[in-house]
């Protein structure tokens, strides 16, 4: 069942939206080289504890910590540890929910630690630009598989740094969020049938939209600690995540700082 919100409700969600957007923020600027995946899972925890929300991912199906941290190769669901520490050159994906009055917000980032080869840069870009391209498809009276297209269509009308194909993840996918962090309806970053289908985009609606792009191959595999997500053959990936509604004016990203106002406008602009 789709779960709609109430202006009020949307408003605890935005709440719990912000905490997850300064806790990114505040995670981003501790990336750097020889700084361990669980240094950044205290930090997320100190975070939360500051502004007195509680995690989404912590004994969600047993996840042991509070943020989902994947590194290079790792697409989602990586596990924070003291062993995995940052290198120059590496990227890293980092997954945070928070809660506030039982509402639930949901966002990622992946970045770059220290000096990056160029061709994984380009990769962060065209992974977060389908994401806002997405939101930027997503109108009251649309159709889910509007964002999902609009996702595809943005990734592969970019060339690929290395001469090859984006491989788009297709088995992990965004959702409906509210009172519990994963709900109905499923949003796909793919859409083989094309926009104007799946449920209505209605007032209330909340989702979370999350791309997932690997240099390589869309294929992956889980590690034996049946959580952390590859991909197939070991190219890197980078996801970006952020929980939005849809109002009269337009998106507003729940998890953005400013709304997602300074990425949406001049692409609602340049459509219209």
């Amino acid at each position: 069942m789709i779960q709609i919100k109430t202006d009020a409700e949307i408003a605890v969600m935005r709440r719990a939206g912000l905490v997850v957007a300064r806790t990114l923020e505040t995670l981003r600027a501790a990336v750097a080289p020889g700084v361990s995946t669980a240094d950044l899972d205290a930090v997320a925890r100190e975070a939360l504890a500051s502004e007195g929300a509680t995690p989404s991912f912590l004994g969600y199906h047993g996840f042991p910590a509070v943020i989902c941290s994947s590194v290079n190769e790792e697409i989602v669901h990586g596990i924070p540890s003291r062993a995995k520490v940052l290198r120059d050159g590496d990227v890293v994906s980092i997954d945070f929910g928070a809660i506030i009055e039982g509402y639930h917000g949901d966002a990622a980032i992946t970045v770059p630690v220290g000096q990056v080869p160029a061709e994984l840069l380009e990769l962060l870009r065209v992974c977060e630009e389908s994401l806002w391209h997405g939101f930027a498809a997503a109108r009251l009276g649309g159709r889910l598989s509007d964002i999902s297209h609009a996702v595809e269509s943005y990734v592969r009308a970019q060339p690929h740094p290395l001469g090859g194909s984006w491989g788009i993840v297709e088995e992990y996918v965004g959702h409906g969020i509210g009172t519990e962090m994963h709900q109905d309806p499923q949003v796909y970053n793919f859409a083989p049938k094309g926009p104007g289908r799946g449920p209505k985009l209605v007032r209330g609606l909340v989702l979370a939209v999350e791309p997932m792009v690997n240099l390589g191959t869309k294929a992956t595999r889980v590690l034996d600690d049946q959580w952390t997500v590859v991909t197939a053959d070991s190219a890197a990936s980078a996801h970006f995540e952020h929980t939005f509604t849809l109002t009269e004016d337009g998106p507003w990203v729940l998890t953005a700082l400013d709304g997602g106002a300074a990425r949406l406008a001049p692409l609602l602009a340049a459509t219209g």
